[in-house]
Formats: structure tokens, sequence, C-alpha cells
């Protein structure tokens, strides 16, 4: 077994993931290609990272994926002018007027166009390849802890995140950690939310492959105090104590 893939396992026994972190490897020929991995038709960039996050390993491609805005974050077509304009959002619901969905899509993270040949996606702990950038869907709190061993491993510097709650998958947890080679942090977004199976209280993270180890490791570090300490509310356990003494003193 691959050293990450025991660090994966040992990091979701740790925080209680009720799902795999996800390995993401960005193919640029078609000789990186694997054999025998099921290559997604219809699929969303986010529908791959649930499948990935539930145990299977996938390729998508340009064929293959259905987002039209994560298609062109990938390079693999260009933006509708739909969506370009603004328009698109407008149509959602997402926004009140065109120029704010514009905006918001020319701060996109984006691949050059046709550079990129496909994705492949697979559980960490049965990677059997070192991916390029790993992404984290699960509850809050427990992605709370990824950031706070980030935090550890580069000495303390704030978190500096970036989201238009749009595109949480494809570019706030894949590209800008893979482009900017940064942590990165998203709320989700309105299209993962309505696409997979993320749940109201989960949320998605991403960061390089290269800083696995040492978050691994600083969670490790975590789970001897910090953690247990944080789950089991010793503080709230005092006030509610404080309170109900409080409430005794005035009733007798």
């Amino acid at each position: 077994m691959l050293d990450f893939q025991t660090d994966s396992e040992k990091v979701k026994q740790i925080l209680g993931l009720t799902s795999s972190l996800v390995g993401v490897k960005f193919l640029y020929t078609v000789d990186e290609i694997p054999e025998g991995i099921e290559r997604l038709t219809g699929h969303r960039y986010c529908q791959a990272i649930m499948k990935a996050r539930h145990g299977k390993q996938v390729l998508l491609d340009a064929d293959g994926i259905a987002c039209p805005a994560a298609a062109a974050a990938f390079g693999f077509k260009q933006l509708p002018d739909g969506l370009k304009t603004g328009k698109g959002l407008v149509g959602f619901g997402i926004v009140a007027e065109e120029s704010t969905g514009k905006i918001m899509f020319e701060g996109m993270t984006t691949l050059p166009q046709g550079k990129l040949i496909a994705l492949y996606l697979f559980p960490l702990e049965k990677a059997e390849i070192e991916p390029d950038i790993v992404v984290v869907e699960d509850e809050t709190e427990k992605l709370m802890w990824f950031t706070l061993a980030n935090l550890n491993v580069t000495g303390g510097h704030r978190v500096d995140s970036s989201t238009a709650i749009l595109q949480a998958a494809c570019v706030d947890a894949t590209l800008i950690p893979y482009v900017n080679q940064k942590f990165n942090m998203s709320m989700g977004c309105y299209g993962c939310r309505d696409a997979t199976d993320i749940c109201p209280n989960e949320t998605v993270l991403g960061f390089p492959f290269k800083d696995f180890k040492a978050i691994a490791q600083s969670i490790e570090f975590l789970s001897l105090k910090a953690i247990p300490n944080s789950r089991g509310k010793n503080a709230l356990s005092i006030l509610r104590r404080k309170e109900s003494e409080e409430i005794n003193k005035t009733t007798h």
C-alpha cells in the first residue's frame, strides 16, 4: 500500500469522513489515460467528484462533460454566450442583473482551450498514481480541520479563498488549487447542490497533492488534543453547568 493511501485512510478515520478523499489527475496526452476506467458521458464534473468520493474511478473528457461552465473552465469548450453575458444566470434566478453574472464568469479561473485531454478521478485510498489535486467533500466541521491543518503547514498565514458560489467543485476546489498551487475553500454552489448528493451541511475544498502528507500529519497532531476537546464541547458544558447553578440559587 502506498504511503498516501495509508494516510488517506487514517485521515478518514480520525475525522469520521463519510466518504473518500478524491484524487484528481490532469491528463494532457492520450498515453496518460489509464485502461479499464469508466469513461463518463453526460456527467457534470461535480457528479464525477460524487462518484469518486463514493468509491469509483472515473474519467471525464470533452465529449463526456455535460456542464458548459465546467467545460469552459477546463478548456474543453468555449463558454456559451448565454453564460458569458450573464443572461443565463438571470434565467436561473441566481443573479438579478446580467452584468453581475458577466463579472462572475470573467473572474473564473480557466485552463487554456484545447490543452487538457481528460480528468481522472479516484478515491485517494485506492490510488495507483499520485494525483495533482486532492478534493474533499464532507461536513463543514470536518473540513474545518483540514483548514486548520493547512494553517499549521503554512506557518499560520490566514487562508484567502476565492469563490463565486458557482463552480464550487470544478473551479473552487480543483482548478484554483491546481493553477495557483494553493489551498482553496468553497461554500458549495447552486450547481453542485442541484446535481449531486451533497448534503446541506456539507461543502467542498481542495489543495495540491504535494501538501497532502504534511496536512495528514497535521490532522494526526490535531487528533491528540484539539479535535477531541472541541468535539467534546467542554466549554459549553461548563457554561451550562454555571447556568444551572445560577437557576438553582434563584429557586432555593
